[in-house]
């Protein structure tokens, strides 16, 4: 066998590997709603972080006109590669997103601050869970407060009283993967079943060949 082929098969290999490490610690009970985020940078750098601790879809909510895109598109390489692992469901409709969401996750938390606002801290993330976040200059809308569980603070001790929506998702994600990681969410108690993993990775590698054979991979919304 000659040196090129037994390296081929060695990447193979690993690459192999690597899908069904990737694939056995993926989160199917836990999403990000992002409404009225049009800054594509911050919603690569979500991307990029729900990818990290595993989420496997993403909302994305552009109900106001102004707001409005009819296509996410990342220029990063970083970003868009997280962009063909991560599902991105994009919705102008309320409404209907909130049908698609409710359909999938027990509930949904809101970064919003109010009387009756929690810790981050003291939120379950590891049951199925939506977090919404709202863009950084209006927030939340009341429209889809209404339509929430429950809302919840980043806990913060300076003088400056907000954070970036991709920081605010970051911290938040990664206090979930925290929860997540400490009941084995990540090791032996995995979320997908071994045949959703199986259907998992005949997905992955679709897409993989997919990019190898240079076509773009959108999954729809």
């Amino acid at each position: 066998m000659c040196t090129f082929t037994v390296q081929f098969k060695k990447m193979q290999e690993k690459r192999i590997r690597k899908f069904k490490e990737v694939i056995h610690r993926r989160q199917p009970n836990i999403t990000v709603i992002l409404e009225n985020v049009h800054d594509q940078h911050n919603i690569g750098a979500v991307l990029r972080t729900c990818d990290s601790i595993g989420i496997m879809e993403i909302f994305i909510l552009q109900s106001r006109e102004d707001f409005r895109v009819t296509n996410v598109t990342l220029g990063q390489r970083t970003s868009a590669g997280a962009r063909k692992w991560v599902d991105v469901h994009l919705y102008n409709d309320l409404d209907a997103c909130f049908k698609h969401i409710k359909s999938k996750y027990s509930k949904i938390y809101a970064t919003h601050l109010d009387s009756d606002s929690k810790s981050l801290h003291e939120l379950d993330l590891t049951d199925s869970v939506a977090l919404l976040f709202g863009n950084e200059r209006d927030g939340v809308s009341q429209e889809a407060l209404a339509r929430c569980d429950g809302n919840f603070i980043v806990p913060q001790v300076g003088f400056v009283q907000s954070l970036n929506i991709s920081v605010a998702c970051a911290v938040t994600l990664y206090e979930a993967f925290r929860q997540r990681n400490e009941k084995g969410f990540y090791s032996d108690n995995p979320q997908l079943n071994k045949s959703e993993q199986e259907n998992l990775y005949a997905e992955y590698l679709r897409r993989h060949e997919e990019r190898v054979n240079n076509k773009k991979i959108f999954p729809k919304g």
